[in-house]
């Protein structure tokens, strides 16, 4: 009787537990919206229209190409055009990069002289950002962040404020904790190699109607909702907000964002959430934990802007304590391709509102849970019409009786060039491109 009391213990805290973590997205809630209307001054309606022409500039009309070229490229790093292995072990070589990403600027070991080189390795749907590239280095020297409206140059508030293009890097390592959101203007790069920078226990980071924004190198947890109130967005502007949502990093109406070897863990609501129409956006080489709803792609079955959202997941390590949504996609067009899935509570893939979602040569290690095995999850739907939805799963490596429910059509006939027709790596291979994902130890005068 006693141990029985005490199984019922740790149950019912169990449920409370999941219940207090479980909470629903807050970008699909109308309550939501219905608060942060006020948000939406002309200024910000002038942003919106510029970001969305920016936006339908940045798709592309042929997704498929797109994703084949990057897989196009994982191969022929795999085994070279005369089948030559070109990956190295862990302590067998110089350069430690294995994948195509990394291979193109970690085996500098002047990468911190030539930083900016890191535009150039972007591939998948942002293949185009550039970030700060041709700007000026801005350095941040202080972790505070005192004054919303003026704030202090050598911060990183200060920084990702400024017109023109700059390349922002860190003298020191630091903890930031933001009392309010970072909201970024375009053409910034935060690269935080060389440091340990620490994005914690505060606000998250907004990228809302710009373009062109790299982050890289940085650790981003705990973010928490704070209150809103009068916070600059660009050297000429300041304004009032409402409640930030508690997302690590927020993508409205944006494109051209390349998010890279980040490392993210327990955020208020997303990890990383992309809605309003963002399209252009490659998430890479990052490491995922300890969350409930990781990755939204479009808040709402209503909004049909998101038809033109093209986002790359690729060579990321979905980890521990997972629940659900790596990713969760509304419309769009989503290439899921060569991540680890060691974790997840729930189900690691899911949608509405006939998203394209192509996953190739990922690694799926189901859980135990016997009814959870499943990747896939549709939703308000039923069979009858998600069975046309393109949800295609390609040289997948499914693993502890995981299994991928597929539907729609499958991809025959893709107009790929003569360079694009090697196929992508199978699963068995993602333990060694994801090896190093998440933020990296670099140091200055060593390959990375």
């Amino acid at each position: 009787m006693v141990q029985f009391n005490i199984w019922l213990l740790f149950l019912c805290l169990s449920i409370v537990t999941l219940a207090t973590t479980l909470h629903a997205n807050l970008l699909e809630s109308e309550e939501y919206w219905e608060k942060h209307v006020v948000e939406f001054d002309e200024y910000w309606k002038g942003r919106a229209r510029i970001a969305e022409q920016d936006n339908k500039a940045a798709y592309s009309s042929d997704p498929y190409a797109v994703s084949g070229n990057l897989t196009s490229s994982v191969s022929e790093l795999l085994v070279g055009k005369g089948e030559r292995r070109n990956l190295m072990g862990r302590n067998k070589g110089p350069c430690m990069a294995t994948n195509p990403i990394d291979r193109c600027w970690r085996c500098d070991p002047n990468w911190a002289n030539n930083r900016q080189k890191l535009a150039d390795c972007v591939q998948g749907f942002g293949r185009n950002t550039r970030g700060g590239k041709g700007g000026p280095f801005y350095i941040v020297t202080d972790p505070s962040d005192n004054d919303m409206v003026t704030p202090k140059p050598g911060t990183l508030r200060h920084a990702v404020t400024r017109n023109g293009p700059l390349w922002i890097i860190f003298a020191h390592n630091m903890m930031i904790y933001l009392k309010q959101e970072l909201i970024m203007s375009s053409n910034k790069t935060i690269d935080g190699r060389g440091a340990d920078v620490h994005i914690a226990n505060g606000a998250g980071i907004t990228i809302q109607y710009i373009k062109n924004v790299i982050i890289h190198g940085v650790k981003i947890y705990n973010i928490q909702v704070h209150g809103g109130g009068l916070i600059r967005d660009s050297e000429d502007h300041y304004g009032f907000r409402t409640q930030s949502d508690g997302d690590g990093i927020s993508i409205f109406g944006a494109s051209n964002v390349w998010i890279d070897h980040v490392s993210m863990k327990n955020c208020y609501d997303g990890l990383i959430d992309a809605i309003m129409g963002s399209t252009a956006i490659t998430i890479s080489n990052s490491h995922f934990t300890d969350h409930n709803e990781v990755m939204l792609f479009g808040a709402s079955d209503g909004y049909s802007g998101d038809k033109i959202m093209q986002i790359t997941v690729a060579f990321n390590h979905f980890g521990k304590r997972l629940v659900q949504r790596m990713p969760r996609c509304r419309f769009g067009f989503i290439h899921v391709v060569n991540n680890d899935y060691t974790h997840w509570e729930m189900y690691a893939i899911g949608g509405s509102q006939n998203p394209t979602i192509i996953s190739e040569g990922n690694r799926f290690i189901g859980p135990n849970n016997i009814n959870a095995k499943q990747i896939t999850k549709r939703e308000y739907v039923t069979e009858s019409v998600w069975k046309n939805w393109q949800w295609r799963s390609i040289n997948d490596e499914v693993m502890n009786g995981a299994y991928f429910v597929q539907s729609g059509p499958e991809l025959k006939n893709r107009p790929f060039s003569r360079m694009d027709m090697i196929k992508a790596k199978p699963g068995t291979y993602v333990g060694r491109l994801t090896r190093y994902a998440g933020k990296l130890a670099c140091r200055i005068g060593t390959p990375c």
